[in-house]
């Protein structure tokens, strides 16, 4: 059969203009049984698109792998680095993951306790609760009435010594059915945004860097983005603000020496915008809270320099200047109206492309709330391409 694409529906939060090139619903194939010219067509979809969706598919631990890795061959491990999470008991991702034992590639997350699961006797699952991981918190009584938060926008990446995964699945085997909650941003703004209950919210890294004003995006083209050794270590005793998009400086992260060894040849250092393999597009793509220094290169001989932003380049280290930057750079495209919310019905299968979108864990459940979700993604072969030298002369 023939691939057919159709959109995805975006809901009336949503600036459909804004979201006309994001996303696409896969019909007429299955993702597990995938012919090489249909794997071909899906491939370029997902990088035009972003994010794909399959309704309604029966998919094993070994298809997802199998599909994962199609997107990038010579991959392996999981993007973390197998049974890595559960065993870094420090890092604030320990609680969310438990690994399919015949399939390490592929974890379970979601919520409740499941029992003879692919494997698995009985596993505990934990949705991450913004209530332990942001400054403030939405009021036990405000929750009640339905209100919630995004919990931390990320790319799926360790960030430390393994590439960025190209692409992340995520497939929806148990979904509660519940209210539809309010996201609340609690920044001084007044956004809300009204969600289904669980989803996954996605912003589109091509509209981050599309809506800056020109120093911004002169700024972005010219700047890389130090990680931080062990960065879900190091933020572990930190709070993150409240709409997700960052950490509070508090001054509280773990210090260098406390971290578990690490070495400078494996900390990342990447461009700020990934180029996309397919469209040639720039992604603004950093994950916010694992950040620790900017690095931005001199404007290119013959730019404008006029009302530029570090026209001789800089190397900023000052935790408060760089998550602030970064801040006003990423915060507009997580308004209400640009972001994604997907409403999960079981068996939905997503894909997306990690290195073009971000995406947020939302909501809360309770306890007696059954959530079982496979998730695969696999560090990369090579670290994402930057901006070309024409890119550069471009816009900056």
């Amino acid at each position: 059969m023939a691939v057919e694409i159709a959109p995805l529906p975006i809901p009336p939060t949503a600036d459909p203009a804004m979201l006309k090139d994001f996303g696409r619903e896969v019909k007429g194939v299955h993702p597990g049984k995938l012919t090489p010219e249909q794997f071909k067509e899906i491939h370029d979809l997902l990088y035009k698109y972003g994010a794909l969706l399959f309704r309604n598919v029966d998919l094993t631990p070994e298809q997802q792998f199998a599909l994962t890795k199609a997107f990038d061959p010579t991959s392996e491990s999981y993007g973390h680095g197998n049974k890595k999470t559960e065993g870094e008991k420090k890092s604030i991702l320990h609680p969310d993951l438990k690994t399919i034992p015949r399939v390490p590639q592929v974890q379970l997350i979601g919520n409740g306790t499941v029992y003879n699961h692919e494997g698995l006797a009985e596993a505990k699952l934990k949705h991450p609760s913004h209530t332990t991981f942001h400054k403030t918190r939405v009021s036990p009584e405000d929750e009640e009435k339905g209100y919630t938060r995004f919990y931390r926008w990320h790319i799926d990446a360790a960030l430390y010594d393994l590439s960025p995964p190209k692409v992340t699945t995520l497939y929806g085997v148990t979904v509660p059915q519940g209210a539809r909650q309010k996201v609340r941003y609690d920044d001084g703004t007044g956004d809300e945004l009204d969600v289904p209950l669980g989803t996954t919210a996605f912003v589109d890294g091509r509209t981050m860097f599309d809506i800056l004003p020109p120093e911004l995006k002169s700024l972005a083209v010219r700047a890389k983005v130090r990680y931080a050794p062990h960065p879900y270590v190091w933020m572990a005793p930190a709070h993150a603000l409240s709409t997700g998009l960052g950490i509070m400086s508090e001054g509280l992260e773990m210090s260098y020496d406390e971290l578990p060894p690490w070495e400078e040849s494996k900390i990342k250092v990447l461009p700020m915008l990934w180029k996309n393999p397919v469209t040639g597009e720039l992604h603004f793509q950093v994950h916010p809270c694992g950040v620790s220094e900017l690095f931005i290169d001199p404007l290119p001989e013959g730019a404008k320099r006029e009302g530029a932003l570090f026209p001789d380049g800089a190397h900023l280290t000052d935790l408060k200047e760089v998550r602030d930057l970064l801040y006003k750079m990423q915060r507009p495209a997580i308004a209400p109206h640009l972001v994604y919310p997907h409403d999960w019905q079981e068996k939905d299968l997503v894909l997306f492309h990690n290195r073009g979108v971000l995406h947020s864990v939302v909501g809360a459940f309770k306890p007696d709330q059954v959530r079982a979700f496979h998730q695969c993604n696999l560090a990369a072969s090579d670290d994402p391409k930057g901006p070309s030298e024409d890119d550069v002369k471009k816009w900056a």
